[in-house]
């Protein structure tokens, strides 16, 4: 069963994240799946993109109870930056519908689609200081950008959780609204950009991005860089075990 749903219809690509069981939690195989369902829709005749998960979150981030990959952690990095790469590649729009947890790399997938929606009970976080990390999914670029710089470090540096409705006050998200309201307002901004021109929409996404993405790709190898030397440290060690040792 693939770990990454995908249906068009009406114009409109759904994307939803399909491993429940783990909230989502983002495992090689669920990157793997995730990228080929993009590499469909930039072939496809949508003309946007809504992505949301299955079950009772979003996405909860990294699983920490899945063993660390061997073999070239550069590889595996740059892999999984992918997915933002081609997210903020595809010609069409791509809204977020973000409900539940939205944490580490499962907040990272949101920032880089182009509109996000949240529920007003959605969890948001970016723990990864907490745990001995480095964020990998741009948001050293991208989080200054939609809620400034002092207020992207204090997500960062505390890590703390925070609702969808602390996201729309922070701007980082476009609207938040009672968790039955998410998918029927997702839906409707879909289906109401499905129907403009969409050589429009992808020239209106490409010429707002590109003042964003010119220092986009430093960014993201310094990520990397940062990551490398965080992945394999006594702190990491430390909150990875404590992590897989709960009940």
């Amino acid at each position: 069963m693939s770990t990454v749903d995908l249906a068009v219809e009406g114009g409109i690509a759904q994307i939803r994240l399909n491993r429940p069981e783990r909230l989502n939690a983002v495992a090689p195989v669920l990157v793997d799946d995730f990228l080929t369902a993009l590499e469909e829709v930039a072939h496809s005749e949508a003309r946007v993109v809504l992505l949301s998960g299955n079950g009772r979150a979003f996405c909860a981030g990294h699983d920490l109870k899945e063993p660390t990959p061997e073999g070239d952690s550069r590889a595996r990095l740059e892999r999984l930056q992918d997915v933002t790469r081609r997210l903020r590649a595809l010609r069409q729009p791509v809204i977020a519908a973000v409900h539940g947890y939205a944490i580490g790399a499962g907040a990272e997938f949101a920032l880089g689609c182009d509109l996000i929606l949240a529920a007003e009970d959605a969890v948001f976080a970016f723990p990864e200081v907490s745990l001995g990390l480095s964020v990998t999914g741009a948001a050293s670029r991208l989080l200054p950008l939609l809620v400034g710089p002092v207020k992207a470090k204090e997500l960062l540096l505390l890590g703390d959780r925070f609702d969808g409705r602390r996201a729309h006050d922070l701007g980082l998200v476009n609207a938040a609204v009672p968790a039955d309201e998410l998918m029927p307002l997702a839906l409707g901004w879909a289906e109401k950009i499905a129907h403009h021109p969409p050589e429009a929409a992808a020239m209106a996404k490409r010429a707002l991005d590109a003042g964003i993405d010119h220092a986009f790709d430093s960014a993201l190898e310094l990520e990397v860089t940062h990551a490398l030397i965080t992945e394999h440290s006594a702190a990491v060690r430390e909150s990875t075990e404590a992590f897989r040792s709960r009940a």
